[in-house]
Order: structure tokens, then sequence, then C-alpha cells
């Protein structure tokens, strides 16, 4: 079974962004709540209305602490920054090397994103990093690795394969049609 990550965007949300969130969490899917457009007093109301235990808050740890949210995704930059954020919350970071994915699980990370592992519209131009770099990311640490960059049910399979524990979706979980069959590909 393959662990899943939706990474929300409401810009390219299709239909109503809260009751999207609500419906994915309750598939099983956790969601890292990203809105990096948001001032901080903004991103706190929204993760007030959206928070469950599946959701997980990005970079505003001061909204995070408020709302009672125990996990958040950082990029390394923050956690090198404030290290202490680590003993405060289950903490996730963002990386792009195997000696990053060392870095962070020293710095206290429970788990990492590595990224971006095929070519994907996020990151329109640049070429995907492989299978390998999650493979490589996956023997540099003994935390959980969750792949992300044009990740799909189809994929998913080879992606777990190479040694992720889990992946993560961004504009495909916020654009589906049918997120019931969407997430389903996943845990199928």
């Amino acid at each position: 079974m393959c662990r899943l990550i939706a990474v929300s965007n409401r810009a390219l949300c299709a239909g109503d962004f809260e009751e999207r969130i609500k419906k994915i969490t309750q598939l099983g899917a956790d969601v890292i709540l990203r809105e990096k457009d948001l001032s901080e007093s903004e991103y706190e109301r929204l993760l007030k209305q959206v928070y469950c235990p599946h959701i997980i808050a990005h970079s505003f740890f001061g909204a995070a602490k408020n709302a009672g949210c125990k996990r958040i995704q950082l990029p390394m930059g923050i956690l090198r920054d404030t290290k202490s954020l680590a003993h405060e919350f289950e903490v996730g970071v963002s990386v792009h090397s195997p000696d990053e994915a060392r870095q962070a699980q020293e710095m206290g990370a429970a788990w990492v994103i590595a990224g971006h592992v095929f070519e994907t519209d996020c990151k329109k131009g640049l070429a995907g990093r492989g299978l390998d770099f999650i493979e490589n990311v996956r023997h540099s640490v003994t935390i959980p690795v969750f792949a992300i960059g044009g990740i799909t049910p189809q994929n998913a399979k080879s992606v777990i394969a190479s040694g992720a524990d889990g992946v993560c979706v961004m504009s495909s979980a916020m654009t589906c049609s049918n997120i019931e069959e969407f997430i389903g590909g996943f845990f199928g």
C-alpha cells in the first residue's frame, strides 16, 4: 500500500477548496496545506478552518502552533535557521539530494520529501531526477522518504519499488474531476 500526501494549491483547485481538502483526508491521504501566497494571519485562518489530524502545515510555524497542528513541512533553510522546530513539531523537510536528506535527518526531521522525480509542469523545463535519485535518498536516511514530482497512480509503484515510503502529488490532486477515483488509484 502506498502512503499518499496531497499538496494543496487553491489557485489550481477545481471546485470548492475546503470540500476537496476534506474529501482527500477522508479518503486516507494527508494534505500539506502549502498556500504560499497567503500572509501568516490569512494562512492561520485557513489552517484553522480545514484542520484535522491529516493536515500538515507548511512553513508558517507560528500559525501551526496557534492552530494546534503537530506536523509541519519545511524548506531546508527554515529548519537550518530554526533547529528547535524539530523539538516542537513532527517536521518534514523538502530535499533535493541525498546529502540534504542526511542533514535533515541529523537536524531532527521525521520524514523527507525528495524531488522532483519525473518531469512536471510545476518545474517546467527541468528534467526529473529519476528513480535512481529516490534509491540514493532512501539509502542515505532511516526516516521515511516521500517522492514528489510528476507522480501518478500509473508510476507510483515504480517509485515505491525504488525505495520511497510514499508519494506526494499537487496539481493532479487539485484538478482531477473524480477525487475518489484519483486517490483510489494510489491505494489500489
